[in-house]
Parts: structure tokens; C-alpha cells; sequence
């Protein structure tokens, strides 16, 4: 299959379960097609963009070494994603990559991600966190940042600020994971002043 037929293929996908689980098996089935789905997915400002998002989103579920082959193209697209129905796929796909890489048991993903890709994570995690984006991707946001925390010290006393001054103006679902990151970031905190 190449990129124009994946193409053809993705204009048929729709808000439906079963066709996004027929497009991601043809992909998880030919892994060659991860290409050409990111150079799509990254086409942004198209509605094709947000379907191939959708189908990297179930792959990267399905068999997260499919994405990982392809990090640096990932991470470097990441920045151009801007369409809500877009970056909310992106933004679950970097939180998966963020509890894997942050996971206690060893996997392919720590090996794999570098200081630079966990940097652009970060800055595009930071840009959907205060952009005018639906609560989805700000949720996966926070988890993301919340974990890269352990990484880069600076982002917790962000993301706390940040969490803190849009509390008010959020809606119950971002009410709801912005307690839940913050009474982690206190949990940490906490930990560390008994540690130091």
C-alpha cells in the first residue's frame, strides 16, 4: 500500500470504532505504512490529518515499537499538530510514551527516547496545557508534564502555577485532573522535604 492509498483509505474512516480498528490492523499488519501515516498525520489543517492522528493513536495502543521506529519524525511533528480532533490523539500518544518511559519495569520506550525527544514532549505539552484546546488533550497534558516532572525539575512548579491559575475558568473534567495531578505534586513535594 502506499501513501496515496493509505490516503484513499483514510477518507473512509470515520467516528466509528470499527473502522478505525480496520485501518489500524491493515497498519499494524504492514509497519511501513507508520511513514507515511505521521508525514499525513502531520499534513495539518486537513480533516484526512485527524483521521491518520486517530489511527496512530489505536496503533500506537496496539504495539507502541511501531512509533518508536519513527520517534525523531514523531517528536518533530508533534509541534505542527493544531486541529483539536488532531491533537487529542497526539497528546494520548505522548502521555503513553510518558507512563511507559517513567514505568519502573524496563522497556524498549526508556531505551529508545532521548533528553531531546522528551523536550519537545515537553514544549508541545506545555503549548496544548494553555492553549485553547478541549479538556481531552489538557488531561493527557497534565499527566505528561506531571511525569516528565521526575526528569526536568523546572515543570512541576509550572505545571502547579499553571493548574493553579486556570483552575477556576477550567471545566469539571479539567477541575477533576488538575486535583488529582496537583495532590500529586504535593505528594511529591512532601516526600522530598522528609527525604532531603
Amino acid at each position: 500500500m502506499t501513501k496515496s492509498e493509505l490516503s484513499k483509505s483514510l477518507i473512509y474512516v470515520n467516528g466509528t470504532r470499527d473502522k478505525r480498528i480496520e485501518v489500524t490492523q491493515i497498519v499494524l499488519d504492514n509497519p511501513h505504512l507508520i511513514s507515511p501515516l505521521l508525514e499525513i498525520s502531520f499534513e495539518d489543517n486537513v480533516e484526512i490529518s485527524s483521521k491518520a492522528c486517530w489511527i496512530l493513536e489505536f496503533v500506537a495502543k496496539k504495539n507502541i515499537q511501531l512509533i518508536l521506529t519513527h520517534i525523531d519524525a514523531f517528536t518533530l511533528g508533534i509541534s505542527k499538530v493544531q486541529l483539536d480532533s488532531s491533537v487529542r490523539p497526539v497528546a494520548k500518544i505522548c502521555e503513553l510514551l510518558m507512563k511507559a518511559f517513567f514505568s519502573k519495569s524496563k522497556n524498549e520506550v526508556q531505551m529508545k527516547l532521548k533528553e531531546h525527544h522528551l523536550e519537545k514532549i515537553t514544549t508541545s505539552c506545555f503549548d496544548w496545557l494553555i492553549g485553547e484546546h478541549k479538556v481531552a488533550a489538557k488531561a493527557y497534558s497534565m499527566t505528561s508534564l506531571y511525569l516528565l516532572g521526575d526528569k526536568f525539575e523546572w515543570i512541576r512548579p509550572e505545571l502547579r502555577m499553571i493548574l493553579e491559575q486556570n483552575y477556576s475558568l477550567g471545566s469539571a473534567a479539567y477541575k477533576a485532573r488538575a486535583r488529582q495531578i496537583l495532590a500529586l505534586i504535593s505528594k511529591k513535594n512532601k516526600n522530598q522535604k522528609r527525604e532531603a
